[in-house]
């Protein structure tokens, strides 16, 4: 298994390579995702812009979130991260976008969604979003170092 540094190079390379920009939409990982891909020199050729909304209302006002979607199913919902992705490529007008959300601890998880559980969502242009649930153990940082691994393996995944 590659680590995560060895996929961000790979990533990097096959964006660049076939000249697709992505962006991020975080929640759970406070920006950790973008930040983690930038880390490395020459990410502005393939990075556009990483959105962090830890609340509903920017989850709404940033990436076009429908409330009732955050209302019915919970912010930390397959439909919301789909839709957060989905409001990530159009806003920013990128190839290929990633969305977390999700319950990193040590509150706010519950029995339905204990903390751990995230949904990623990565959209890539002219094709549906694709999501996929998690359930990551560990604290705070744990959790959070997880959801990045897998988003940018999924990344990778669907390159």
């Amino acid at each position: 298994m590659k680590s995560v540094d060895e996929n961000i190079c790979l990533l990097a390379k096959k964006l660049t390579d076939a000249g697709l920009v992505m962006s991020t939409a975080e929640s759970c990982t406070g920006g950790g995702i973008a930040q983690a891909l930038t880390d490395i020199s020459g990410s502005s050729q393939w990075f556009d812009s990483g959105i962090v909304t830890y609340s509903n209302e920017a989850k709404q006002r940033l990436l076009g979130v429908p409330g009732e979607l955050i209302n019915k199913c919970g912010a930390v919902s397959e439909v919301v991260a789909k839709s957060m992705a989905e409001g990530a490529a159009r806003q920013d007008g990128v190839d290929l976008a990633v969305a977390v959300t999700g319950i990193a601890g040590p509150t706010g998880g519950t029995k339905e969604k204990p903390v751990g559980t995230v949904w990623i969502a990565w959209k890539l242009q002219n094709s549906h979003a694709e999501t996929h649930y998690y359930r990551f153990d560990g604290d705070r940082s744990e959790v959070r170092q997880a959801t990045i691994d897998a988003a940018i393996t999924g990344l990778l995944e669907r390159l």
